[in-house]
């Protein structure tokens, strides 16, 4: 393998970081819950882009950051799960949300629950941070989801930077290594936004368990794709198929690859930018414009962006297009 200090292309302070050309991307994509213009969830509107992100090749995540989670009424969950499952059968993932305050304990028996909601409509559970679970030290945070595992034939890890949510958190790498250790764990979303952390993941990665999916968060560097990262990304929800469109060329090692990555990740610096939870209003207008959905219209208690994005989302949306 090449010495990637030889290669300028390559970042010469981690060795893991090396190009992987002609790899086959495993792509999840999280789906935007829209609204209507009464303020009403968009069920018809959700369940098209649904089937559009299905039909695209990549893998939806429901009940994540994208689709409001923390916001939803439980049988507001629950009803996601149940249009997940009858759209994607079994070939869906589904965030475990607790809601809780700061102070509060971890609730093993609420993140079992929600796991079997899961479970029981299809899906695979991601294992969403929450204030109790992240304020447990590295070694308990493993040991809760080692525990979580015993009930559950496959989960996926979380690390989600405090950026996104309050009471998100990136544990070290002896805490990430744990969940290497748990059979039943797939893969762990990584989203701190830096690269070098998730570099650092893909190297233990590759030396003690090559089959575990180091899934990017990084939606400002979404061509981690190319040192052997898979995804999970609120990005995609914008436009799933011209994600799916990238990971093709990436794996035919076209170089029309690069063309795309870079207008999607414009695209990415430009709707994740602060206040980042705003992304979503983002989506929303970016699908409105699109035609993919009635309304740009976000959760009622979700930020919003500037009526001046939508020139400029819009400027992207028909830049997209012209590259077929």
């Amino acid at each position: 393998m090449t010495d990637p200090t030889s290669d300028p292309s390559q970042p010469p302070d981690h060795p893991s970081a090396r190009v992987r050309p002609g790899r086959k991307i495993h792509g999840m994509s999280a789906v935007l819950l829209p609204f209507t213009e009464a303020g009403e969830i968009d069920w018809n509107g959700y369940a098209d882009l649904l089937r559009r992100t299905v039909e695209a090749g990549l893998v939806p995540a429901v009940n994540m950051d994208t689709g409001y989670v923390q916001l939803l009424e439980p049988a507001e969950r629950l009803r996601v799960l149940e249009t997940a499952h009858a759209v994607a059968g079994e070939g869906f993932v589904a965030g475990t949300h607790v809601g809780d305050e700061a102070g509060d304990a971890y609730r093993p028996d609420a993140y079992a629950s929600a796991m079997d909601d899961i479970q029981r409509h299809g899906g695979i559970p991601v294992i969403f941070p929450s204030n109790g679970l992240t304020a447990l030290e590295g070694p308990e945070w493993v040991e809760a989801q080692a525990k979580l595992a015993q009930n559950v034939d496959r989960f996926i890890g979380f690390e989600l930077g405090p950026m996104f949510v309050p009471y998100g958190r990136i544990y070290d790498l002896d805490a990430y290594a744990g969940l290497l250790e748990i059979p039943q764990c797939l893969g762990a979303k990584h989203s701190s936004l830096s690269r070098a952390l998730e570099w650092e993941r893909l190297a233990l990665r590759d030396a003690r368990r090559p089959d575990f999916r180091v899934l990017t968060g990084n939606d400002l560097a979404i061509d981690m794709v190319m040192y052997g990262s898979d995804y999970l990304l609120g990005l995609s929800a914008f436009a799933p198929e011209h994600f799916a469109h990238r990971d093709r060329l990436w794996e035919a090692g076209d170089p029309a690859f690069y063309e795309w990555n870079d207008l999607l990740q414009y695209l990415g610096c430009f709707a994740f930018r602060d206040p980042v939870p705003a992304y979503k209003h983002d989506a929303a207008i970016f699908l409105h414009l699109r035609g993919r959905i009635e309304s740009s219209r976000t959760h009622p208690r979700a930020p919003e962006r500037p009526e001046s994005d939508r020139p400029v989302l819009a400027d992207i949306a028909r830049r997209l297009e012209a590259l077929g």
